[in-house]
């Protein structure tokens, strides 16, 4: 493992950062589009089939109404109990199965958190592409697709309430990797909402002043997007055996016989 470090760590205006092409409204601010349009035509085709329904089988109003507040008591209570993680399993399942797009960007989303990980000095210990699968390892339906690692000695100094600037560095890459992949492959992010907030609410737990978090946030990417740059014959061969269910052991080889030491 190595701790990458390819430009030195200061203050970069948003015209340096698109001097190295880069476009970081594009990069820090992901909408799913693709699983927005999936839940809007699942809400329809549910609209659709309880009309159908309702003249099939010839339903009163009153039938009608106890099984629209079946349903919305179904949601609530996924809401409340599962924190929504049904209706997240069930839209992911739809996206992986109907959408090869949605399904490529978070192969390569989660390689890029993979490698940079690897690359920054934090050992991958597994990983999961979908909702569904993260269910079927890890027994919860709050788990979405995603990168897990051998980050202890991060956790302990985060509890500690002290982290230092090495360690902040490889978590600030690491959460933006897969935003930053995406960007270079679609020249916009769409996934990631979730890693961008959690490295917002470390930096705000550290006390930092907006000028301190806009340069952490502004040298990471930069950073970020040069090793995936730099690395992209190592990231499409991962995302490809990653896509296959590779073990994390065969991941790592991968990404070993892909790159030259001497590159890094």
């Amino acid at each position: 493992m190595f701790w990458c470090c390819e430009v030195p760590q200061r203050l970069y205006t948003l015209e340096e950062l698109k001097l190295n092409g880069i476009n970081a409204a594009s990069l820090l601010s992901p909408t799913d589009t693709t699983l927005g349009s999936i839940e809007r035509n699942l809400q329809i085709a549910g609209v659709s089939g309880g009309i159908v329904a309702w003249q099939a089988f010839d339903l009163s109003s009153q039938q009608l109404f106890y099984l629209t507040l079946g349903f919305m008591f179904l949601w609530t209570l996924d809401l409340v109990s599962y924190s929504g993680g049904i209706g997240s399993l069930v839209l992911d399942t739809v996206g992986h199965t109907f959408s090869q797009r949605y399904h490529n960007r978070i192969v390569q989303h989660e390689a890029g958190h993979f490698l940079v990980a690897y690359l920054v000095g934090i050992l991958p210990r597994g990983y999961t592409l979908s909702s569904l699968e993260a269910l079927q390892k890890e027994g919860s339906l709050n788990i979405q697709a995603g990168s897990a690692f051998v980050d202890y000695e991060f956790l302990e100094e985060v509890n500690s309430g002290k982290v230092s600037a090495t360690m902040l560095n490889r978590f600030s890459c690491i959460a933006l990797a897969g935003v930053a992949t995406e960007y270079l492959l679609y020249g916009y992010a769409e996934g990631g909402l979730d890693d961008i907030s959690k490295l917002d609410g470390l930096v705000k737990s550290l006390g930092f002043t907006q000028k301190k978090a806009d340069s952490q946030v502004r040298w990471s990417v930069l950073n970020t997007i040069l090793l995936l740059r730099r690395h992209e014959i190592a990231r499409n061969k991962l995302a490809q055996a990653m896509s296959k269910g590779e073990s994390v052991g065969s991941c790592i080889q991968i990404i070993e016989d892909s790159i030259d030491p001497s590159d890094i």
